[in-house]
């Protein structure tokens, strides 16, 4: 296992892990903080964007995935996606509480 596939499995799961919240949002029909807000994930955004920033990050997450075939690489993308959702749980606990867009 190189350093290279390490980072690509963490990032797999980073990015799998980030497109559950948009996804779900998105189809409920809620706003939430996406890149594509103002400012950029601290605004909300609006359910059409939160859906297509779930399909980018599904997309991007199942394409790293695809390399990931060993034991110690599998544990590398669970580790990233667990360390994404604590980062984003804490990130997005400390953000004010903001009006429906």
């Amino acid at each position: 296992m190189t350093v290279l596939s390490t980072v690509r499995a963490a990032a797999a799961g980073a990015l799998l892990v980030n497109a559950v919240p948009h996804g779900v949002k998105g189809i409920t029909g809620q706003s939430f903080p996406s890149p594509f807000a103002t400012p950029p994930g601290v605004g909300l955004s609006g359910p059409v964007p939160n859906v297509l920033w779930s399909a980018a990050n599904l997309a991007g997450g199942s394409w790293l995935r695809r390399g990931v075939t060993t034991p110690a690489e599998r544990r590398a993308m669970v580790l990233g996606a667990v360390a994404a959702a604590a980062g984003l749980a804490a990130y997005f606990h400390r953000l004010p509480t903001l009006p429906e867009a």
